[in-house]
């Protein structure tokens, strides 16, 4: 396995360990996936959330109001991922679902990696709503 395929595999899993986290309400071990840095862009947010700080800023903000998601499905589909020296550009369609009868959300979304200390962190992530 080449350097390149190996990194692809090493954040694909890594990606899904993100979302699996999601699900089980483990913080801490989502945000093992991203940069302190991390740019954050999603239709749902009220702007770019430019640093880790920021991105965890809003989550204080947003859980104590109640609001944070509940989903019974959030998976990456359809990966694309590349990976050149220390850098790696993740492609993919995630699927969230609230609960087991409910419709499907799809959304587009590109993650920038960097690989720090042996690890891929996202820097950049961007999120954006397939209205269908």
């Amino acid at each position: 396995m080449s350097f390149a395929e190996a990194g692809a595999a090493a954040i694909a899993a890594g990606i899904d360990d993100m979302y699996q986290a999601f699900l089980a309400g483990d913080t801490d071990r989502f945000d093992e996936h991203l940069h302190e840095d991390v740019t954050t862009w999603e239709t749902h947010l009220p702007g770019p959330l430019r640093t880790r700080r920021e991105l965890d800023e809003y989550r204080t903000t947003r859980d104590s109001a109640g609001q944070r998601p509940r989903l019974v499905v959030l998976a990456a589909t359809e990966k694309r991922i590349d990976v050149w020296g220390e850098f790696g550009v993740a492609r993919y369609l995630l699927v969230a679902r609230e609960d087991d009868a409910g419709p499907e959300q799809h959304s587009r979304v590109t993650d920038v990696l960097r690989r720090v200390d042996g690890r891929w962190r996202i820097v950049h992530h961007h999120s954006e709503l397939v209205r269908r």
